[in-house]
């Protein structure tokens, strides 16, 4: 007994009979969602303005929950409002009928555009839906669909939810939903029907009023009216007979290559083809009541002329063939390339067997003969003959992939200053005016500054020429063949302009511009290189003055060098670092080709005391050791330097490190100019002290101040600044290593041969790919400025706020160094949308007659119709058939029916003297679509039920038949 009753031996199993079901926690799992949502109980409105579904936007809140291993997706659907009076939203009235139910009798928002098909069939501003997840199946069978409507109703009742809960059922393109809205003591249910095709007894208003009045069951005789909002829609595909204003292009001129007929410089613009394929119109009866309008299998009243309310949208055509986005796309196509020049283009048979056997006298034979003749040399009449013999010398005339007349007018396009017959190319200015033939661009307009955003190039500049010449040839003249043909060409002549001092037209003068595409930047540095090189042949000395040189170096707020005593390490000389030991000394004439032949000893002879490369004095001072006039010096101009130099000088720079020795080594590299400026300074200045030079030079670092001598005499008397005194520092050690050798004698800081060199090499060894990459911001800022110049003519609010969108991205694509290729895809993708949209403008445009001088009266109202047809879902013409849109609409349906019957037109109608065939043609075809909406607000069940609103909504279609109802009941006592 003492065994049994412990407590410890005694084992209880309990068995719960209440442990909920599957279905119990799908419903129970829906109760909580409605109550995350805050859809619970009551809720107060104001009843939606008119087109308030069409204007406003919707909010979608979507979750999902499961039914055992089944996955749903619950999606609550609302119209955002602006709130309304605290009374009204705090203190709804009692007993009052859901805002579902209330809408379904509202007549402010029949058949909203571009609106959830829910909002159209039942005209409601909050619901919520519960389908199937994205991978699950269809629910189909009907015990399955009565269980979620089970679920649905249980949830309602159980959470007081006042808002219509749907389910959508069947296959989700047929979009079948049913569901069911409670509230206190009322009820609406939502049924729908489908088929394919319409029976022959409800194809018209008299077998549908039949359908809703007997689903109704209304026992009050006689039924109250029934309230019918009808719309039928026709379509209009057949376009023939309008003009499209997108001329066609010259295809003979750009394929033969004829020179007259290719316009290098312009970027194509418009659609290949209509970008509007059709135009629905909506003749609306909102407002009839039975006996008004008869409309059964043998008569109708409806007739689209006579309909109080015309409304029209347009269809748009899926991503029309537009010229500019195909011409961008391909170019940017050839980022993806990875040919070589040579590679491309193939090597000549010939030529190779000819290098086998070729040998010393033949190679001092190619040595000597000129590599190219470019047109610099060339009048326009001897452009053809001289362009096709450089052909020749890399492959035969039939292999040449871009026929001679249009590479010669490319040559000439990119190089105007080839047309003036002369001999020589060097008064030629290396400026030139807007690109086709167009005015002097306005440097002061924000377009011409949009280079710097897109870090392109100017658009009067080669750089920018070029990049449109490659887009043309790449896509009308033989693809990537041609353009690698093209930059062959086009290096051949940087390479001729170098060789002969030849100025590079299209290019500013000046250092290279670092707000610029690389490319540019490259052709702005052989630029340079010719003004030195030219420079030095023509006897001119490269100078700069005493203000400019100050500015330039030490800004007028420094106090000294970037590189001064800061970064001296003591103990180390000037000449423990040397840039090179090749020099190169630069001789202005024979004499001096003579000097610099004598012996050193012989030199400092001739040039002891004797000044050289004097510039003019500076002011009044005088030398601090005697009283001759202090010198300002000639000498060298810094070097310019492009990004990837920059770059390149940065990385060699931090390698150093930060030790002594590093930062040393460092601040000798930089101060390389400081170096060759006390050169010059001692040569133009026999005799003269650090102090001279610092005065000149860095006036900061020499502090005067007035004391008394020995006489009682206030004097001014001067001396180096602190930093200047520290021991080992750099300028002292720089000027005791510095010797007097004037800038023409010194090594060159700025090596313009090797530089040239350098430019040229890195041109030839570019692919097609690199190039295009170079020449991409050129070729998006013309097409930007292409869209701007098109959209100027057509105003479109849309396309200016798009234009300034697209700007800001590509400007953060392009300023990258590496930018994503996929982004900058989009970026073209989206330059071709907006080009459609400008097109579509043009297209209905010229539908609608809206040109310039005609249509005065309604030629504005025209245009805001067309504006807003571009921007808006849907737009009401005004005076529906008889307005000014309206006639040209009825025209156009008119024309389209006589087209497609083959009848003849009005006007040979009239010729005629006929009148049969204008009869026997109807105006407008069968309508595409018709919609039919009947309401009504009736007792259900019983006579003495509350009378309910009760509403059908029917869509008659060609190949789809659709009944939505909501019938509500009385709950009461039921």
């Amino acid at each position: 007994m003492a065994a049994d009753s412990d407590p410890e031996s005694e084992v209880f199993e309990i068995t719960d009979f209440t442990t909920a079901s599957e279905w119990e926690r799908f419903i129970s799992r829906v109760e909580e969602v409605l109550n995350d949502w805050k859809l619970i109980g009551c809720r107060a409105g104001k009843p939606p303005e008119k087109g308030e579904y069409t204007t406003s936007s919707w909010e979608e809140t979507c979750q999902e929950i499961n039914f055992a291993d089944f996955k749903f997706s619950i999606t609550h659907h609302c119209l955002k409002q602006e709130s309304a009076d605290s009374d009204g939203r705090d203190e709804p009235e009692e007993d009052a009928y859901p805002l579902a139910m209330q809408d379904l009798l509202c007549m402010n928002n029949d058949f909203p555009p571009r609106a959830h098909c829910l909002v159209r069939w039942y005209g409601m501003r909050e619901f919520v839906v519960i389908s199937p997840g994205a991978n699950c199946e269809a629910i189909v069978s009907e015990s399955k669909c009565n269980l979620l409507l089970s679920s649905v109703s249980i949830a309602l009742a159980n959470t007081g939810c006042h808002v219509p809960l749907f389910v959508q059922i069947q296959q989700k393109w047929r979009r079948m939903y049913t569901g069911e809205c409670q509230g206190p003591g009322v009820r609406s249910d939502f049924e729908m029907v489908h088929l394919r095709k319409a029976p022959s007894q409800y194809n018209h208003l008299s077998g549908l009023l039949d359908i809703f009045k007997n689903k109704i069951g209304c026992p009050l005789t006689p039924l109250p009216p029934i309230n019918i909002a009808i719309r039928f829609t026709y379509v209009l595909q057949d376009w023939q007979q309008c003009s499209w204003p997108q001329q066609p292009p010259d295809f003979d001129a750009l394929l033969t290559g004829e020179v007259g007929g290719v316009e290098f410089g312009k970027l194509p613009f418009g659609a290949c083809e209509d970008p509007i394929s059709e135009l629905h119109l909506a003749t609306t009866w909102p407002n009839l009541t039975e006996g008004i309008v008869v409309d059964n299998d043998v008569y109708s009243d409806l007739d689209p002329l006579q309909a109080p309310h015309w409304s029209v949208r347009v269809r748009k055509a899926d991503n029309p063939q537009c010229l500019l986005g195909e011409f961008l796309m391909e170019f940017f196509k050839l980022c993806c390339r990875k040919e070589t020049t040579e590679e491309i283009l193939g090597r000549n048979s010939v030529e190779e067997e000819g290098k086998e056997n070729s040998d010393i006298t033949q190679a001092l034979s190619k040595l000597t003969e000129p590599t190219a003749v470019p047109i610099h040399k060339l009048s326009v009449s001897n452009m053809v003959h001289s362009a096709r013999k450089r052909i020749r010398r890399h492959r035969r005339v039939e292999e040449s992939p871009l026929n001679n007349d249009v590479l010669n007018s490319i040559l000439l396009y990119l190089f105007p200053d080839a047309a003036l017959d002369k001999t020589d190319c060097n008064d030629v200015k290396s400026t030139q005016h807007s690109p086709g033939g167009k005015t002097e661009p306005d440097k002061e307009s924000e377009d011409y500054h949009l280079y710097n955003q897109l870090k392109s190039a100017p658009c009067d500049s080669l750089t920018y020429r070029l990049a449109l010449c490659i887009c043309m040839v790449n896509f009308h003249h033989g693809g990537v063949r041609a353009v690698a043909h093209l930059w062959q060409e086009f290096v051949l002549e940087m390479r001729y302009r170098w060789e002969n001092n030849c100025l590079i037209y299209g290019l500013a003068s000046g250092p290279p511009d670092l707000r610029c595409c690389l490319l540019h930047q490259k052709l702005q540095m052989l630029n340079c290189c010719i003004e030195r090189k030219r420079a030095r042949d023509d006897g001119r000395k490269n100078t700069t003055s005493d203000a400019s040189r100050d500015k330039n170096r030490l800004g007028p707020e420094s106090t000294g060098p970037a590189t001064g005593p800061a970064e001296v390490s003591p103990g180390k000389s000037w000449d423990s670092w040397s840039d090179s030991e090749e020099e190169f000394f630069e001789c202005l004439s024979d004499t001096e080709e003579m000097k610099e032949a004598e012996t050193d000893s012989e030199k400092k002879t001739a040039n002891k005391g004797k000044p050289e490369g004097r510039l003019q004095p500076h002011g009044k001072l005088t030398l601090l050791n005697s009283q001759e006039p202090l010198y300002i010096p000639v000498t060298q101009e810094p070097a310019p330097m492009t990004e990837d130099l920059l770059e390149e000088q940065s990385e060699v720079l931090a390698k150093l490190g930060t030790s002594a020795e590093g930062a040393h080594l460092r601040a000798r590299m930089q101060s390389a100019c400081l170096l060759s400026d006390m050169e010059s300074f001692k040569a133009a200045n026999p005799g003269c002290s650090l102090e001279d030079f610092v005065r000149w030079y860095s006036p900061r670092d020499y502090v005067e101040e007035e004391v008394s001598d020995e006489a009682g005499q206030t004097v001014v008397r001067g001396e180096l600044s602190a930093r200047m005194k520290i021991p080992g520092n750099m300028w002292v050690e720089a000027w005791e290593t510095a010797k007097a050798t004037p800038a023409r004698r010194q090594k060159r800081l700025f090596d313009d041969t090797k530089e040239a060199e350098k430019v040229l090499h890195y041109l030839s060894v570019q692919k097609a790919s690199d190039l295009t990459r170079h020449l991409l911001p050129c070729v998006l800022h013309a097409a930007l400025l292409k869209i701007k110049e098109e959209e100027s003519t057509e105003d479109i609010p849309s396309v200016r706020k798009a234009l300034q969108q697209l700007t800001s991205h590509a400007s953060k694509l392009l300023r990258h160094p590496s930018p994503d290729f996929k982004k900058m895809e989009d970026v073209i993708n989206q330059m071709s949308a907006v080009e459609a949209v400008v097109a579509r403008a043009r297209s209905l445009k010229a539908k609608f007659g809206i040109t310039k001088g005609e249509r005065e009266e309604d030629g504005d109202d025209l245009e805001r119709f067309v504006s807003c047809l571009l921007e808006e879902p849907e737009v009401s013409v005004v005076g529906a058939g008889r307005g000014p849109a309206g006639s040209i609409i009825h025209k156009l349906f008119v024309s389209s029916q006589r087209a497609a019957l083959l009848a003849p037109m009005e006007e040979e109608t009239g010729r005629l003297g006929g009148t049969d065939d204008k009869k026997a043609v109807p105006d407008f075809p069968p309508p595409a679509g018709r919609e039919i909406l009947l309401r009504t607000c009736v007792p259900r069940p019983a006579p003495y039920s509350k009378a309910l609103p009760q509403r059908l909504f029917c869509v008659l279609m060609r190949d789809e038949f659709r009944l939505a109802g909501a019938f509500s009941s009385d709950t009461s006592f039921f």
